[in-house]
């Protein structure tokens, strides 16, 4: 039996691609599924092709593929399409084509006037790359669709149950809050921020748990149709993206900083927007976005686990295998992941030596 703690984003898509190969499978989650306290929750996230890294690029090929497998089998519309953009010196746009040439993916690299041409609601002040494969998954529809499809092909789901402890000989013995215990011939550790909780035998993890918040705003003209963007200067890193249902009725864009997140942890998060990150935000938006009204609609808090060089975990150590954390860039690959996680849990693939526990510290 294989059993996964954690039913966010790569839980969930690890269950799912489990129980649809045929295996037991017993997803195992300490909140409700699409709960609010992890990493995993809200309608929008970006979907790029745009990575400066080939590596990065090539994976996000092969997760679209899945993204597809997914919504056929959830039959869930999931990813939705809208085009990208990247701008900003900081984003490099010439050298992002490059890469993006090198690979077959298609682009354009515009200038700042034909750019506005476009999309007249934004501000260019520089060259602009345009991908036209970007958008926007819903997390919270991917979180329900896997979970909801693995226990449809056959897993077992134990929900509000909190794994307090893992035993490690031969086989796992999880230890859960209500008195249980679970024996499991392999363990897939998908807790995301929470993954600190857990003493896990012979493990250490450099990981930096940071709260970030978001802040949505809504569109000037409801009717425009908005892609995502990256934007990165001297002085912040800024993504933007349709909000879906978490700006509220009205159409609206979210948009956050990437970086300047509070150090924290899953349990003593206090869920408090920063009010420095709010105003430049909202002076990036008056600046930048004149298709938005400047101050937010909505806005809440989310949390980041990074690793120091901002690829991802996913390596086997005895029955366990440690799937993410994903360092702020992970929902993107999310059922590709849970394939990869799978393929270590039953013994069919190595570990990536980029995902590897040592290299991560």
């Amino acid at each position: 039996m294989i059993a996964v703690v954690g039913a966010g984003l790569m839980g969930a898509a690890t269950a799912w691609q489990l129980a649809r190969q045929g295996h037991e499978v017993t997803l195992i989650e300490a909140h409700d599924i699409g709960h609010k306290h992890g990493s995993s929750h809200g309608s929008s996230r970006i979907f790029r092709r745009a990575y400066a890294d080939p590596f990065y690029v090539r994976l996000t090929g092969q997760a679209y593929e899945h993204w597809r497998e997914l919504e056929h089998d959830s039959a869930t519309p999931l990813l939705r399409t809208t085009g990208g953009l990247d701008l900003g010196e900081g984003r490099n746009p010439e050298g992002l084509a490059a890469v993006l040439g090198a690979a077959g993916v298609p682009y354009e690299l515009l200038g700042a006037e034909a750019a506005a041409e476009r999309w007249p609601h934004i501000r260019f002040t520089g060259s602009v790359l345009h991908h036209p494969d970007a958008g926007v998954i819903d997390a919270d529809q991917t979180v329900t669709a896997c979970s909801s499809r693995a226990v449809e092909h056959g897993a077992d789901a134990l929900i509000g149950v909190r794994v307090t402890g893992v035993d490690v000989q031969d086989k796992a013995l999880l230890h859960m809050d209500d008195g249980r215990e679970l024996i499991a011939d392999t363990v897939v550790i998908a807790a995301g921020p929470w993954l600190s909780d857990l003493q896990l035998p012979g493990l250490s993890l450099p990981l930096r748990v940071t709260q970030q918040q978001v802040f949505h705003f809504l569109q000037r003209e409801p009717h425009v149709h908005w892609p995502i963007l990256v934007s990165k200067d001297k002085s912040m890193q800024v993504f933007g993206l349709p909000s879906g249902a978490d700006g509220g009725p009205l159409p609206a864009v979210k948009v956050a900083e990437h970086d300047r997140g509070t150090p924290t942890t899953a349990r003593t998060r206090d869920g408090a927007v920063d009010p420095s990150s709010r105003t430049r935000v909202s002076d990036f938006v008056r600046d930048r976005l004149p298709g938005l009204e400047p101050d937010p609609t909505a806005e809440a808090t989310c949390l980041y686990t990074t690793t120091p060089d901002e690829d991802f975990v996913l390596d086997r150590h005895g029955p366990l295998v440690i799937v993410s954390p994903c360092s702020g860039h992970g929902a993107k690959f999310a059922p590709l992941i849970g394939a990869m996680a799978a393929d270590l849990a039953t013994g069919r693939a190595e570990p990536h030596p980029r995902f590897r526990l040592a290299r991560a510290g």
